[in-house]
């Protein structure tokens, strides 16, 4: 529960909505991996180089999509009450994101992910400013 003089910081409204997407698009890759050739088949178009990678995987495709799916719904869940816990997870997960990043622009497997570089940096620092901090400090709810 929320201190009723704390605001739900714009960002974090925002920020909870791409965690549900992720919990969406993870769901969906997830179904489309457990049901292969299905009326899912064609979202594989969307990224290719995703869809060949997770051949690769076998059955470990499937289990971390599963995983990625649940941790993007927790941590929308998290952001969205104000929990600390919440808060904590959307670091780990966006610092997990950005060491992938990282890694594909390295090993130039995906230049595109040079542009999720500065996006999640410019959401780590939203996240570490005073505003944001204080609104879930301030939150009540047991972890």
């Amino acid at each position: 529960m929320r201190t009723k003089s704390a605001t739900r910081p714009g960002g974090i409204v925002a920020l909870t909505l791409l965690f549900l997407f992720g919990t969406v698009a993870g769901f969906v890759s997830f179904v489309a991996l457990v049901f292969p050739g299905s009326f899912l088949e064609p979202i594989w178009k969307l990224n290719p180089q995703a869809h060949e990678g997770f051949a690769t995987m076998g059955g470990w495709a499937t289990v971390l999509m599963f995983v990625v799916c649940l941790a993007c719904a927790w941590t929308a869940l998290g952001l969205w009450r104000g929990a600390q816990w919440g808060y904590w997870l959307a670091i780990v997960m966006l610092a997990v994101n950005l060491l992938g990043d990282v890694a594909n622009v390295i090993l130039r497997k995906e230049r595109k992910a040079l542009i999720g570089i500065p996006v999640v940096v410019f959401i780590l620092i939203f996240l570490a400013s005073g505003r944001v901090r204080d609104f879930f400090s301030s939150s009540t709810e047991p972890p």
